[in-house]
């Protein structure tokens, strides 16, 4: 329970043995004459220097308690709430029990503005491995700048330079060191046909610049499913950056449910960067050969609606769904975590009035969006009217199904410690505060899903596979596939959970907290693949 925001824990009561058995009488009996905590209480019964095999555990409440409320003027500082372990009754069908609680009044000198120091636990967040994590994250990034700069520098000029030669420059010798072997001639790929020593077609990725920018496969899914990224990662930088500002308008953890407000704040007015991002991408790759699905203008309309219309309700479906089957267990159990309808009837009223139309706005936008600043193609390439075949035998690392999964553990690898911390708060009763943390490592996972997708990206290209836009997608959101498993890791061996109502608000929470993870590392990993494979095609000459 809360006292006036500050969080009271106290000891409902415990599973212990017949006070009666021979064997722990006298335990009891000490433990009850001495003062004792209701925590120490607990070690002294069930303590590891005591037999309890074949011993019944049987349920015992706490009838007694004591509140202490320490205050400075008229401001509470601090609360304890504990239990007197001689009040301990053993629950029996029908019985009554006689509860009391004794208050306790106490002047203290500490100041207010420093009562929430004793539930921060500095050690535990602030250890050394914490630190030697984001080091470590940041040479990740490191590395994997430097691999995606080799192939933009060596390996791409190497591409640029075979593309650009030609017969005349071949004959005249007007070439440059790079562009030749230790013969003189033209660097070719193995196994590539030439003639008269000039490659015979383009090979790689520039074989696919006729298709590289055609539509992904259900581009209406596609784009809702972007649009609902973007407004993810506009929420979370925007509650990250509200709770980093904590100094400017008061610590979000000494004020209960502040960060609970304004994530659904920064959900209902993000809906229209969901609405504009989905709109722009549809529009994007809805006209001519790059879609066949815009045939007729009864169509084209139908299928903007269906655009508008799974932004608007493809993640909060999902998430009600989820919430709607932990809410009915919770009533179910009759526990305190029970969403009252009354605040239901309220999140309701804000999606219905601010966040649809926001989406709808922003699709609107989207729809109206000037997509290339001349006016003309906003692809550096054009689109052919007949898909070329992708090939089937290439390299294993030219498959997206194997690039995939090595992408998504690189991007959960610079993140695992601070889901450690975070999962740790959210299940263990730590308060968790440091959001400069969890800031730096938001950002070194933006750059390490950017540099993994590129990398993926370009494999595949070059392995003639012109299929980018869900390769990148999946890239990116491969790592809740990683993070989901890390809490079932946590749930088994970090927590002591147990019974159907506490494994499935665990697993409820954790496949949400994945899923959205999946989403927002998707859209991050589509943006920088698109940018990348942009800039490659644009300095490509096409015949």
């Amino acid at each position: 329970m809360y006292i006036d925001d500050l969080p009271v824990w106290g000891m409902v009561g415990e599973m212990l043995p017949d006070p009666n058995n021979p064997k722990v009488k006298k335990v009891w009996e000490n433990a009850k004459d001495s003062q004792q905590s209701d925590l120490q209480h607990l070690n002294d019964v069930v303590g590891q220097n005591l037999d309890l095999e074949g011993i019944e555990l049987k349920p015992f409440v706490y009838t007694y308690r004591y509140l202490s409320v320490s205050y400075n003027k008229d401001r509470i500082v601090k609360v304890d709430l504990t239990s007197d372990p001689a009040s301990l009754i053993e629950v029996k069908p029908g019985a009554e029990l006689n509860f009391k609680l004794f208050i306790k009044w106490e002047p203290t000198d500490e100041e207010f503005h420093s009562r929430f120091d004793r539930y921060l636990d500095h050690a535990f967040f602030k250890h050394q491995i914490h630190w030697f994590s984001i080091f470590n994250s940041f040479m990740m990034v490191f590395f994997l700048m430097g691999l995606v700069a080799l192939i933009l520098l060596r390996t791409l000029r190497k591409d640029y330079a075979r593309y650009a030669m030609s017969r005349s420059d071949l004959e005249e010798g007007d070439m440059d060191d790079d562009q030749v072997d230790e013969n003189g001639k033209p660097l070719l790929d193995e196994g590539r046909p030439s003639v008269g020593g000039m490659p015979a077609e383009d090979s790689g990725w520039k074989q696919v610049h006729g298709d590289v920018f055609r539509a992904p496969r259900f581009l209406t899914l596609f784009a809702a499913i972007i649009g609902t990224g973007w407004q993810l990662i506009t929420l979370t930088m925007g509650v990250i950056l509200f709770a980093v500002a904590g100094p400017l308008h008061g610590e979000v953890h000494e004020e209960r449910g502040e960060v609970l407000h304004a994530i659904i704040t920064c959900y209902a007015l993000s809906s229209i960067v969901a609405g504009y991002s989905s709109g722009s991408l549809f529009k994007l790759y809805s006209g001519g050969a790059r879609s066949k699905t815009a045939s007729s203008p009864g169509q084209a309309s139908a299928q903007w609606q269906a655009t508008m219309a799974l932004t608007v309700m493809l993640l909060p479906t999902i998430t009600v769904i989820i919430l709607s089957t932990l809410n009915t267990v919770s009533l179910v159990y009759g526990t305190i975590n029970t969403i009252p309808f009354l605040v239901i009837l309220e999140l309701f009223a804000i999606w219905v009035f601010v966040s649809v139309p926001l989406t709808i706005f922003g699709t609107l936008l989207g729809r109206h969006a000037k997509l290339s600043s001349n006016g003309g193609d906003p692809f550096p390439c054009r689109v052919n009217a007949i898909p070329r075949p992708i090939p089937e035998d290439v390299p294993a690392h030219g498959k997206p199904a194997n690039l995939i999964p090595f992408a998504g553990l690189l991007s959960f690898g610079s993140i695992f410690i601070e889901l450690y911390y975070l999962l740790t708060s959210l299940w263990n009763y730590k308060f968790y505060h440091v959001y400069g943390f969890l800031l730096g490592v938001y950002l070194i996972l933006t750059i390490v899903v950017s540099m993994t997708t590129i990398i993926v990206v370009y494999f595949c290209l070059n392995a003639e596979n012109y299929l980018w836009q869900w390769t990148a997608f999946a890239s990116g959101a491969s790592m809740s596939i990683y993070v989901f498993l890390y809490g079932v890791f946590f749930f088994f061996f970090k927590t002591s959970m147990n019974g159907f109502l506490q494994t499935a608000f665990y697993f409820g929470y954790t496949s949400l907290i994945a899923l959205n993870l999946g989403i927002l590392c998707g859209t991050i990993g589509h943006f920088s693949a698109s940018r990348f494979v942009r800039a490659i095609f644009k300095n490509v000459k096409v015949d």
